[in-house]
């Protein structure tokens, strides 16, 4: 008997063991990507040019040698040439504003519909909802030449209500914070008819607070679709005041060749942003996808 167990404990550690390891390889495979931009970086662009994997930047060796024989003057030289070699202030400064201001209009639009398609009660409810959903398997493609044309006849064209305006309302938001929704008991509802609360009120003073980790994980899915949106700011601007950071990533890339160094400093200094926000809201956003996605 105690020969079964062991073998049962060994199996069972050694199941584990092969788990963690297939989780650690399926994690570096995901991060190498992520490391070779970072280390790319670093690089000089001969580095680059003939595919040196450890940039010599970051060799402390390397700064024992005079500076004309560096690979680069110093460690964050390609992100201080990346950032003068275009308005960046200017592209950080309109993704933010159109992302910041793209999150709470889907927010908005976002609760009032969830709230009616999970707690009202009117004919077609389900059928309106199917049909909501129904839209997530339309290509956004085919949606860019209407919504172009809608954009140009309502004078929006390279200003900033056409980078925020279309992206306000949002199936998947509607969607997720509807599951949540339902998952909030009746009884409170009618408790608060009774204090003489109304379907307004209700909402913004007890079904919003009690949906925090649904709403921080809606709003972290929409800061990021808007603050890596490429191709919609590329056919609605023209000027380079008007255009967010992503666009600005293709001032690299030139008939001539692509500064790969300097288009992946750029790109580093651009996901920052995303990382640092992800870190501070990483718990909330998993218990709103678990109870978004399994609760509802």
């Amino acid at each position: 008997m105690r020969d079964q167990e062991r073998r049962f404990i060994l199996m069972e550690k050694l199941s584990k063991a092969l788990i963690y390891l297939a989780l650690t390889l399926g994690a570096l495979i995901s991060l190498f990507p992520f490391i070779w931009m970072i280390l790319t970086s670093f690089k000089s662009y001969r580095e680059v040019a003939t595919r040196v994997f450890w940039p010599a930047a970051l060799n402390p060796l390397t700064y024992r040698l005079p500076p004309e024989q560096r690979p680069i003057p110093w460690l964050f030289h390609n992100f201080v040439e990346a950032w003068n070699s275009a308005p960046f202030a200017r592209y950080f400064f309109n993704s933010i504003v159109v992302s910041v201001f793209t999150v709470l209009g889907v927010l908005i639009t976002s609760s009032l519909a969830a709230y009616a398609f999970a707690r009202l009660r009117f004919p077609g409810r389900n059928i309106i909802f199917m049909l909501f959903l129904a839209t997530m398997m339309i290509p956004g493609e085919i949606l860019l030449i209407p919504n172009f044309i809608i954009i140009k006849h309502l004078g929006w064209y390279d200003t900033y209500w056409a980078l925020i305006i279309p992206w306000t309302a949002n199936v998947f938001s509607i969607f997720l914070l509807r599951q949540f929704f339902a998952t909030i008991p009746q009884e409170l509802y009618d408790a608060a008819v009774l204090d003489g609360c109304g379907h307004f009120r209700f909402l913004t003073q007890i079904v919003l607070p009690l949906s925090r980790p649904a709403l921080t994980t809606v709003a972290l899915f929409n800061f990021i679709w808007s603050w890596n949106a490429f191709l919609w700011p590329l056919i609605v601007t023209s000027r380079e005041e008007m255009r967010p950071i992503q666009v600005g990533l293709a001032f690299f890339v030139t008939e001539s060749g692509t500064d790969t160094q300097l288009l992946m400093a750029a790109a580093t200094i651009t996901i920052l942003p995303i990382v640092t926000l992800y870190f501070f809201v990483q718990r909330q956003f998993i218990e709103g996808i678990y109870t978004g996605g399994i609760r509802g």
